[in-house]
């Protein structure tokens, strides 16, 4: 069906005041918890900060209104990473904003299509491989700021990165490396002493305390990319010619799949969560229109975030005013907080990172894939190595083409028979 959820709530006319009360305490909470994984995924994504809290901002408020989902929150997420940054290196802002757009419009083709039904064919093991790809490669871009190396701008490559780490451990502040796992140490702990705040928030606040007050010499938001602007951008167009769209073929291709692939996958996890379903031509369509509105406003891509839509289920999200909520909450944090921003370190943001890239690695599953028939062990192994050395949409074509291929040879043999 392509209807948003939220109109589905406004139809139904059974919204209650205890319902926003649950569903407006859960959008305040996820939005304490997106603040620091939006900064952290724009400065790991070699943008600056502002541009993830703007992501997140857009892309909450446009798909909690027009998506499949209920509880769905969307916003920068880490499987954006390293696209993002490698189109940033490549092509500059206008190459991203422009790559960003048409994927953008792409996604609204496919899900008016209806292919969003289409993903969930997509085999189990080339996912797993895929996304442990990705959490590796996100764990390898935060080894700088976790150590605090003193290095300049850090290649794309898997193997270059880790070279020139090993070139430069000499140079490690022990600083950085304190308050990386201080921050780590308190996150894995926190809920044991406190359930209601985020863990992340106080690691935040208390490493942004120390720093300032100890006067310890690690670098902050402040003294890398300046103070957060206290205004919400207006809206720019990128520049569209066709030149530029055919160099960019590729990266549009890469951020559609990806988006479509992470929203989706997201929406599965939370329909299970709250015993529901959601919409996958509805959500492409609205994970599409989000894309196109966020580079406008000078935002970075837009998709379904697992980590942050759980949070929202746990903390009594049910509906998708928990998502607007957590929109309105950002707003107001960049609009009157934004300038204190610039005091948080950056080793307390790549802890929290590396945590982020440890709970979205499939351990689990990977393990068991493992253990069962050889043609899932060679699809997920072969996705895997091809996400982390190669490129990540190479990575999930490799993994598609490498399980039909095993899959064609099964049934080829068992006819012979």
């Amino acid at each position: 069906m392509i209807k948003p959820k939220f109109l589905s709530l406004i139809s139904d006319r059974n919204y209650s005041l205890s319902m926003f009360y649950a569903d407006g305490l859960a959008g305040i909470i996820v939005g304490i918890v997106a603040l620091p994984l939006a900064i952290a995924f724009a400065i790991a994504s070699g943008v600056s900060p502002e541009k993830g809290i703007i992501t997140a901002i857009i892309g909450g408020f446009i798909v909690s209104v027009l998506g499949g989902s209920k509880v769905q929150i969307a916003g920068p997420t880490g499987a954006f990473v390293v696209i993002v940054y490698g189109i940033v290196q490549k092509f500059g802002l206008e190459g991203l904003y422009l790559s960003t757009l048409l994927a953008g419009i792409l996604l609204v083709i496919l899900g008016l299509l209806r292919v969003g039904s289409l993903i969930k064919f997509i085999p189990l093991s080339v996912v797993v491989g895929f996304t442990s790809g990705i959490a590796v490669i996100i764990f390898s871009s935060q080894i700088k700021d976790f150590l605090g190396l003193n290095i300049g701008s850090v290649p794309p490559g898997f193997f270059s990165k880790w070279a020139l780490y090993a070139n430069h451990l000499n140079t490690i502040n022990l600083y950085a490396v304190f308050i990386s796992i201080g921050t780590i140490i308190l996150i894995l702990f926190w809920k044991r002493f406190n359930k209601k705040i985020p863990a992340p928030l106080v690691a935040l606040v208390l490493s942004a305390l120390a720093v300032s007050l100890f006067k310890l010499p690690v670098e902050t938001i402040g003294s890398r990319f300046g103070e957060i602007p206290h205004h919400f951008p207006g809206p720019v167009f990128p520049k569209i010619s066709i030149n530029a769209i055919i160099h960019l073929i590729p990266s549009i291709i890469t951020l559609t799949l990806l988006g479509g692939i992470e929203s989706l996958l997201s929406a599965v996890v939370a329909d299970g969560m709250i015993k529901g379903k959601h919409r996958p031509n509805m959500e492409f369509i609205a994970q599409g229109i989000a894309n196109i509105t966020s580079p406008i406003f000078g935002g970075i891509p837009v998709t379904g975030a697992i980590a942050r839509t759980a949070t929202n289920v746990n903390s009594g999200g049910r509906t998708p005013v928990a998502g607007i909520i957590h929109s309105v909450f950002l707003l107001l944090v960049m609009l009157f907080l934004g300038k204190w921003v610039k005091y948080i370190p950056l080793p307390c943001l790549a802890g929290i990172l590396i945590l982020v890239a440890y709970s979205m690695s499939e351990r689990h599953s990977f393990i068991k894939l493992l253990k069962q028939s050889r043609s899932d062990m060679i699809v997920l192994l072969g996705t895997f190595v091809i996400t982390v050395t190669v490129d990540l949409v190479w990575g999930i074509l490799f993994g598609i083409f490498l399980s039909l291929l095993l899959h064609s040879s099964k049934i080829w043999l068992t006819n012979k028979k």
